[in-house]
Parts: C-alpha cells; sequence; structure tokens
C-alpha cells in the first residue's frame, strides 16, 4: 500500500519471514537512539541483545494473533509496526505493542504511514479502542501520539516506580 502523505517511495506492506534480520536491526537502531544517555551504550548493542530483539521479531510475525507491518522507502525497510489482540488489549480493541522507525528517517512520514495503515485496519476489524505502552522518558514517542490523538489511559494508573505510560486510542466508527 503506497502511503501519498509521505511520498511516492513509501510503502507499508505486511513483513515476512526474510525480513526478520532487517527489522530487528532497525529495532535495534531505533532503541539505541532513544536510550541514549538513559542506558550505558554497551548495553544496547551486545550480541544477547540482538539476539533477543531478534527472538522477539520472530515470534512476533510467527503470532497468528500478531499483525507486522513493514515500511519500505524506495524498497528499503525504514519502519516496523505490530499489533495484536490478546491480554493487553482494551475491550474491544488491540494492543499496538511495537512501532519504530529507523532513525535516519525520523520525521519523514515514516511512523504517521504505520499509523495510519494500523488504524484503518483496526477499524475494519470493527476494533474500538487500542492501546500501547510508551516510555515515560520517551517523550519524541508520546508526543508522535499525543498528535495521533492517544491520551493517557486513565483506567491503567502506572506504579509510581513504574517505566512506562499506557495510552488510549478511542476509534469511533467511521472516524480514523
Amino acid at each position: 500500500m503506497r502511503h501519498a502523505a509521505s511520498g511516492p517511495d513509501l510503502t507499508v506492506r505486511a513483513a515476512a519471514t526474510a525480513d526478520l534480520d532487517v527489522l530487528a536491526a532497525l529495532h535495534s537502531r531505533a532503541r539505541a537512539r532513544y536510550f541514549s544517555g538513559r542506558l550505558p551504550d554497551a548495553l544496547l548493542d551486545t550480541p544477547a541483545e540482538r539476539a533477543r530483539w531478534r527472538d522477539t521479531w520472530e515470534q512476533a510475525l510467527a503470532c497468528p494473533d500478531t499483525a507486522v507491518l513493514c515500511a519500505e522507502r524506495s524498497g528499503a525497510p525504514v519502519g516496523v509496526a505490530a499489533y495484536r489482540t490478546g491480554r493487553d488489549a482494551p475491550a474491544g480493541g488491540v494492543e499496538l505493542s511495537q512501532l519504530h522507525v529507523d532513525p535516519a528517517h525520523w520525521r519523514s512520514g515514516v511512523g504517521s504511514a504505520l499509523h495510519d495503515v494500523c488504524v484503518t485496519a483496526w477499524r475494519a476489524a470493527g476494533h474500538t479502542a487500542a492501546r500501547l505502552q510508551v516510555y515515560w522518558h520517551n517523550r519524541r514517542a508520546r508526543d508522535f501520539y499525543a498528535r495521533h490523538g492517544w491520551q493517557p489511559d486513565d483506567g491503567r494508573r502506572p506504579a509510581p516506580d513504574d517505566t512506562h505510560l499506557s495510552l488510549l486510542l478511542t476509534l469511533p466508527p467511521g472516524a480514523r
């Protein structure tokens, strides 16, 4: 699916098993960037950490309750998103479990394209709400989600020592 708002060279498609290593590496780069200054760089790029994220994406691609999307610019993967139904999803809804954009493509429309494709799929499936968890310190991501209509989830207050904020997106019928 082409995403015109982000240019004719951006497409969002279902991810495939063949994308696994590229998507895991993209996730690691994004994660290293948003944790920069919060965790030692040496902890973010270890063989064990890379293997953990590869395993996470391998499980997501194999799970029948999880949709994984890949954003490509001129044929190269530049973003990834995953959503699922299940225990963390609000009633009648889904959980956006991952949304990462390669840092070289931040603020270029890739995240918005992935988000728009997710919302369109959620509405088509009849979902009325979506939930996600975002790191408290990741102000850039929190601002992105706020611009897309996400609000703090009053039904899921974090513990005082929690590192995440729960956000909720209401999906009214007929609206995007």
